[in-house]
């Protein structure tokens, strides 16, 4: 999906870890101030394979692994940034970073507004979201409306291993403290990077197709179904004006309001939770500034109210997926409900069949 129509010297085709992994390692020959902190920075894993040698290559005293304890890991980075680190801090589960929250929200997000600008946090906080293996309540959720409630913080969701490689940049090179949320199946897509380092924008989202007919901000994963739906319902003649949204804080809407002036439609897909989630304040913002262009409701699609199952049967209906996206969109338009057969029949034959707990078949696990 990123691949470019204009002609280029070479293409260079690596993965969203890949391409994080490469970010975080040219930022850090850049500047001898960034410090790596996780609870297994150089386990087998590897953080998904982001970290994977940083211990080879930078010395012993960047790479620090840190005890089973959420609170003080924050605390210790938080410190440090006074001092003119930069911490990048990885953390395997945003659950974990739950344990920390008083750390991030009272420390972190305030620090520079209470020290009247005396002191800066320049952190990055990775975390890592997402579906899989069973893993059910407590390990599949997606909180980045709960970090995007609060001033202070800057909340990113990459979805092509190209923004991936560029935000992580920008995110280290920013004074502020950045909650960057890293979906796990977003590791495994592979698209073109450049082989440079170079900055990607931290506040705002990015079209990614254009259309006239429907508005559609997604999210992270999300935008990869939007990608699949699009294709199908550009043959019936319906065309999406796709963003990815990218960023949850600062929450920048000019581009989706203009596109909305046009179209007449928005939906939103939210990562995570439907109720109370960044799709709820994106309609709100709409409805009250672009009312009078708006043909239909705004229709939100996301993770329904009660916690994640674990088994892979209730999972079915749990997630947003190509299949919800097309059946809230035939209430938009009467060609869906038409030749809805014959879309479903498309979509399966463009869905991989994998369990679907599972993103991709190089997906080893349990991380």
């Amino acid at each position: 999906p990123e691949s470019s129509k204009k002609k280029t010297k070479y293409k260079r085709i690596i993965s969203g870890s890949e391409a994080i992994r490469e970010g975080l390692i040219e930022v850090a020959k850049k500047n001898k101030n960034v410090i790596f902190q996780a609870e297994g920075v150089s386990d087998p894993s590897f953080v998904y394979g982001t970290t994977k040698n940083l211990n080879k290559i930078f010395k012993k005293k960047r790479i620090i692994e840190m005890p089973l304890s959420e609170n003080a890991l924050i605390g210790a980075a938080i410190g440090a940034s006074f001092f003119g680190k930069r911490p990048v801090v990885s953390i395997h589960r945003v659950e974990f970073a739950l344990l920390a929250l008083e750390q991030i929200i009272n420390n972190a997000a305030k620090a520079h507004y209470i020290s009247m600008g005396k002191h800066s946090v320049p952190i990055v906080i990775r975390l890592i979201v997402g579906r899989g293996w069973g893993q059910g309540p407590e390990h599949s959720q997606s909180l980045e409306n709960l970090f995007a409630l609060i001033p202070g913080l800057k909340v990113l969701t990459p979805t092509f291993p190209s923004d991936a490689k560029g935000m992580i940049i920008s995110a280290v090179e920013d004074n502020n403290p950045v909650i960057f949320i890293e979906h796990r199946w977003c590791h495994y897509i592979k698209g073109e990077v450049p082989n440079k380092y170079y900055k990607s924008q931290i506040n705002a989202p990015k079209k990614i197709i254009k259309g006239d007919d429907i508005t559609i901000v997604a999210n992270s994963i999300t935008v990869i179904d939007c990608l699949f739906v699009s294709k199908i319902l550009n043959k019936y003649g319906i065309g999406i004006d796709l963003f990815d949204l990218r960023v949850c804080r600062p929450l920048s809407l000019d581009e989706i309001k203009k596109s909305i002036k046009k179209t007449g439609k928005l939906m939103t897909i939210d990562l995570g939770s439907k109720i109370l989630g960044i799709g709820s304040e994106i309609v709100s913002e709409v409805t009250s500034s672009c009312f009078n262009y708006l043909s239909h409701a705004p229709i939100r699609i996301g993770m329904p109210d009660y916690p994640t199952p674990s088994s892979r049967g209730y999972l079915k209906s749990h997630y947003p997926n190509k299949k919800k996206i097309i059946q809230e969109l035939s209430n938009f338009f009467a060609d869906i409900k038409k030749n809805y057969k014959s879309i479903m029949r498309e979509l399966e034959k463009e869905n991989k069949k994998l369990p679907i707990d599972i993103p991709d078949p190089s997906f080893k696990g349990p991380f």
